[in-house]
Formats: structure tokens, C-alpha cells, sequence
């Protein structure tokens, strides 16, 4: 069978993606790195395999689109109406500095005007795909800064649109050459610059109406009705179909971006309670494609411009770590929100990314952007990619600062940050807290609860009415809202993070429940516990035989599979029936059937039961029958 590009460029980006990226993970840095210097080696700029630029910016699409649906699932319509006093005015203040800072640039290197104002406008606008997984590996995309941070990146994908259809026009006007326009309807009337941007303003409202009323209905009912038809198959395929189909439409009917496009697709089903499962569907093929677009930006990148022109590199940098960077920490601040908010809002828009690539192959194209313009703006969004990591961690460094010399009182859960979201803090008031607490807990002998959903938030409120010392470590909002509400002292943050387990007083405790779903990040769990103390009991949580398996191995001391033990509840229920049917004879049974049906409704007893069944190595014959219904 023959073999064309795209197979080669899929096993050799996503191969060596995964060689650079594990290396990178072990010397500790991101692997994005390891992503972005995979694309380098298979780039035309090093010597051996060279991939198809083409195909690889092609594919690259595909994962910008899903992680932007993803996005969509997570950011409701609300959330983006909440931000955009902020938001909006912000990030068009930002791409106008950024865009000043490029002129200037572009003025000392002997460009004409137009010219720097592309270069400029091209350093101005993030890149989604850096920000949003730099925002996911921080858990902060539903947080306050989360939220002003995509609500900025969808400012300027809007405003990156008008710039992609304006630009071939004002190419023509300037140069006065025909240029194609990606406007063809208001060059065949011939509407002008004002007649191009009043056409493209109503493209963009009217795919957005169109979305609000038609998608908001049809989107829903299709997959409200394939998820009734019981395939998972065809529920997966149904998500894909809506996310790249909505994302091809709005760039060909509306002529938005397929990232904006797949952004609203998700925001309009996330108003369905299908939307947790859609994000799941999607999170595989999302991962795999968002590898392959760090893979085709390290494609792009030229070694040989850092010796050619060190001078305008480190200028082009400049602009983008630093100048943009200020830029931005000046706009949050003078709009009242905290430090820490800036703080992490300036580090997240400290890159440049897929739109630049856009607008620097548009305007070398229409003759706008000299071949050194385009060859600064590759380079300096790899190397802004790289160093992105670096900012955050400084952002964080601080942040984690900045309490420690204000007061050593402790700092309230982040979701009491996010309430007075919509008037900005006087200016003689404390900043906001962090979105993160990790103040050590004086507990001694408590139980520690990681995890606060279904099972967590069940078991905790049973060891509460036992009167037990609860500890629950958690960062979803809802689920820390739920533990305040119970009365059990809170950690926020992530408990795979060794600082969080060890404030935690690990060491400490008396028994540890890991009642998240993943084995993976249980397994961090388990194995960062088990380094703290060798002798804690440790029960966790798993939906299968080789995440049992995985589980024990990590650490857990006991670990319950839910499928297992609602089998068993089943069965001790039927022995249950049984018996009382016998005891109590035919005449009686209906009344035992309606007595054994309500016994299922008491899951926070075995929950309440589990610190005593721990004594054993082993779980106890009768406790299946209570827990893991609630469990599942």
C-alpha cells in the first residue's frame, strides 16, 4: 500500500513530539518545548525528513478547533458578558500598543509606515492554543483571571478577522495594485475601506445571531437525540461533526475564524447538561491535534535569523515579552482588579501565535511585509512559546509573594474573589486574593478528602456527622462552594502538587480518601501521599481492573472499582428480597420490596462506615452494599 505525507507527517510529528516532549517533562520544563523543538527537527531548516509545511498547518487547525470548542463547553455566555468590561476596552488598548511598539520597530529597520503597522499588528495577538493549555495545566480557565484572559483572546480573534479582511483592500488602495480581496462582494461593488468593514461587522453579527437562535436550538436537539439513540460511537462522532462542521461553516458562510466559529459551538452546547460528556468525547483527538500545531509552528522556525539579525530579534521580543506584558499589567490594574489578576493576564498574552503566522504569510503575500518582517515574526513567536513557561512562573513567583509581606492572616477560597467581579475595588482596599490557598492546616489526626464531586462530597458530609477532623482538598468552584457549605476545612489547589499535599499535613493524618475519578492524577496522588507518610492508610477510587492495578501500585492501601461493588450492592439487594420474601410469605412481599427499594437511598452511611473498614487490609464482606451506588 502506498503511503502519502499525511501518514509520515502525523507518525513523525506526533513521534518525535513524544521523544522531545518526555525529555522535556524530565528535565522539568514544559513539553512544549519538547513539541516545538520536535517540529524543528522535522522542519526544512535541519538537516534529514522534511514534513509538509501544508498538511501540517492543515491538521494544525483541526486541534485549534477542538481546543477552542472545549473552551466554548467551559465559558457560558455569561461568563464571557461578565468580563467584557475588561475585556473589550482592554484588549483593544493592548493590540494598539502592541502595534505602536511594531511601527517604531518597523520605522528604525527602514520599513514604510504600512509595513510596521502589519509587523506590529502581528505581535499584538496571542496565541490560543499556548494560552488556553497554559490556563488548563494551571486549572484557571474557570477562574477570574481565566475568564478575563479568554474573554481578551476572543477581543482580539475579532479583531485579528477585521485585520485579515481589510488588509488585502487596503493593500489595493495603497499600492494600487488589484489585490484578489478576501472581500470579493464589496470589490465587485465597490464599497471601499468603510464599505468592507461595515460588510465584515455585519458578518460577524450575523453569524453570531444565527448561532444564538438557530445553533442554540439545532445544536442541543441533535445531540439530545443521538445520546437517546445509546451509541457512544455515534454520540463521539455527532461532537466532532458539530465542532469541525460549525468551525468550516462560520469561515465559509461568515468568513470568522474557525477558532471563533468552534468557540461559540461549545458555548451554545454547553447551555445543555450533555456538555461534560461532549468535553470528554473530545479530549483525545484535542490533545493529539494541539500537539501537532506546536509541531508545525517548530516547522516554521529558521536557526540561522538568530545570527542575521540578533539585534531585531532581541527588539521583536522585546515587544512581545515585555512590551505587551506591561502593557496589559498597567490596563487590569487601572481597571481595579488585583495583582495577582494582572499579573497572570500579562504572562498569558506574553506570546504570539497562529493569527501572526496568518497575518505575517498575508502580507508577504500582497507585498506588504518585507521577507525579514515575516522571518522576526516566526522567530519571535517560537521563542515567546518557549519562554511563555518562564513568564508564568514568574507571574506566580509574584503572586506567591505578594501575601506573605501584606499579612500572614490566611486567604479566603478564590471564588470569594470572583464575586464582586462586576465593580472594580477601590483603590484604598487590599488587592483580591490569590485563586489559590495553600495555607498549612494545624489538623492533627484529620481525615484528608481529595476530591469533593459525587463520591467526595457524600463521604465527606458522613465523616462530618461522625464528627470527624475533615480536610478536603479541591479546586473545581462548585465543589468548593459544596465543602464551605458542609463545614469542612478547605485547601484549594491541585493535590498531584507536592506543596499542596504537604500543607495539607499529610504526615498528619489518619487516612486519606482520593475520590477523583482519574487514575492518572490519583496516581500522583497516591505516590506523593505514600513519599510523605509510608504508613497511611490510603483509599482511592477506580472504574477498572488495570486502574486497580495502577492504583495499588502508586500507593493506595485499598482501592474500590465502582462497577464491582454497585454489582454487589445488586446482588446483596436481591439476597435481601429473597430472604424477606421467605421470612414474611407471599401476602407480606410487596411491602418488603417498597422497605428494600429505600435502602439505596442511604449511600452516606457506607461513606460514614469507611474510616472502620480501613483497619483491614482488605475491604469487608458487607460494605459494598452501601457506598459505591453513590459512587457511581
Amino acid at each position: 500500500m502506498h503511503h502519502g505525507p499525511l501518514i509520515a507527517i502525523i507518525v513523525a510529528g506526533l513521534g518525535l513530539a513524544f521523544v522531545f516532549g518526555a525529555l522535556a517533562q524530565r528535565l522539568r520544563i514544559s513539553p512544549l518545548v519538547g513539541y516545538l523543538l520536535a517540529g524543528v527537527a522535522v522542519g526544512p531548516f535541519t538537516p534529514g525528513f522534511v514534513a509538509d509545511q501544508n498538511l501540517a498547518n492543515e491538521l494544525a487547525e483541526i486541534g485549534v478547533i477542538l481546543l477552542m470548542f472545549g473552551v466554548g463547553l467551559h465559558f457560558s455566555l455569561k461568563d464571557l458578558l461578565s468580563v467584557k468590561a475588561i475585556a473589550v476596552p482592554g484588549a483593544v488598548v493592548q493590540i494598539s500598543i502592541a502595534t505602536l511598539l511594531g511601527l517604531g520597530l518597523g520605522t528604525l529597520l527602514g520599513w514604510n509606515w504600512f509595513s510596521g503597522a502589519v509587523f506590529g499588528l502581528a505581535l499584538s495577538t496571542a496565541s490560543t492554543v499556548v494560552l488556553l493549555r497554559a490556563l488548563q495545566e494551571r486549572r484557571m480557565v474557570q477562574t477570574e483571571r481565566g475568564r478575563i484572559a479568554v474573554g481578551w483572546l476572543i477581543v482580539e480573534d475579532i479583531a485579528m478577522v477585521l485585520a485579515l479582511v481589510l488588509l488585502p483592500v487596503l493593500a489595493e488602495i495603497i499600492n494600487g495594485t488589484p489585490s484578489g480581496g478576501s472581500a470579493p462582494l464589496a470589490t465587485r461593488f465597490d464599497l471601499g475601506v468603510w464599505g468592507v468593514l461595515g460588510l465584515t461587522f455585519a458578518k460577524l453579527v450575523g453569524f453570531v445571531a444565527f448561532m444564538l437562535v438557530v445553533g442554540r436550538r439545532v445544536i442541543p436537539w441533535v445531540l439530545h437525540w443521538v445520546a437517546h439513540t445509546g451509541s457512544r460511537e455515534l454520540f463521539r462522532l455527532a461532537v466532532l461533526a458539530v465542532a469541525l462542521g460549525v468551525a468550516y461553516s462560520s469561515a465559509t458562510l461568515f468568513g470568522v475564524s474557525f477558532a471563533l466559529g468552534a468557540f461559540f459551538a461549545g458555548m451554545i452546547l454547553s447551555e445543555s447538561p450533555l456538555s461534560q460528556r461532549a468535553a470528554e468525547e473530545t479530549l483525545p483527538l484535542r490533545d493529539a491535534f494541539a500537539v501537532l500545531f506546536f509541531v508545525s509552528v517548530g516547522m516554521l522556525f529558521d536557526p540561522g535569523i538568530i545570527l542575521r539579525a540578533p539585534g531585531p530579534l532581541i527588539a521583536t521580543l522585546a515587544i512581545i515579552l515585555i512590551g505587551k506584558s506591561v502593557a496589559a499589567w498597567l490596563i487590569v490594574r487601572a481597571f481595579g482588579r488585583s495583582n495577582s489578576v494582572a499579573l497572570t493576564i500579562s504572562a498569558s498574552l506574553a506570546q504570539i501565535g497562529e493569527f501572526s503566522f496568518i497575518l505575517a504569510g498575508l502580507g508577504t503575500a500582497l507585498g506588504i511585509l518585507p521577507a525579514q518582517g515575516r522571518d522576526l515574526i516566526l522567530a519571535g513567536a517560537i521563542l515567546s512559546i518557549l519562554l511563555n513557561p518562564v513568564m508564568f512562573a514568574l507571574a506566580e513567583r509574584l503572586t506567591s509573594e505578594a501575601p506573605a509581606t501584606a499579612k500572614p492572616k490566611p486567604a479566603p477560597a478564590p471564588e470569594a474573589a470572583s464575586a464582586p467581579e462586576q465593580t472594580p475595588a477601590p483603590e484604598p482596599k487590599p488587592p483580591a486574593p490569590p485563586e489559590r490557598d495553600i495555607t498549612p492546616t494545624q489538623l492533627n489526626d484529620h481525615i484528608v478528602v481529595v476530591g469533593y464531586g459525587r463520591v467526595g462530597s457524600l463521604l465527606g458530609a458522613g465523616l462530618l456527622s461522625q464528627g470527624s477532623k475533615l480536610l478536603v482538598i479541591e479546586d473545581n468552584p462548585d465543589a468548593v462552594e459544596t465543602a464551605k457549605r458542609d463545614g469542612a476545612e478547605l485547601l484549594v489547589g491541585n493535590a498531584a502538587d507536592p506543596e499542596v499535599l504537604s500543607a495539607a499535613g499529610i504526615a498528619r493524618a489518619v487516612r486519606l480518601f482520593v475520590a477523583i475519578p482519574g487514575s492518572f492524577e490519583a496516581g500522583q496522588v497516591c505516590e506523593q501521599a505514600r513519599a510523605e507518610s509510608p504508613t497511611l492508610p490510603i483509599v482511592a477510587r477506580a472504574h477498572s481492573d488495570a486502574e486497580v492495578a495502577h492504583l495499588t501500585k502508586c500507593g493506595a492501601t485499598l482501592t474500590i472499582m465502582g462497577e464491582a461493588e454497585i454489582a454487589r450492592a445488586m446482588l446483596s439487594l436481591c439476597q435481601n428480597l429473597a430472604s424477606t420474601a421467605a421470612a414474611k410469605g407471599p401476602a407480606e412481599t410487596e411491602a418488603g420490596v417498597a422497605a428494600a427499594e429505600a435502602r439505596p437511598e442511604e449511600p452516606a452511611s457506607v461513606d460514614a462506615d469507611a474510616p472502620r473498614l480501613l483497619k483491614p487490609r482488605k475491604p469487608a464482606p458487607e460494605s459494598p452494599s452501601e457506598d459505591p451506588p453513590a459512587a457511581a
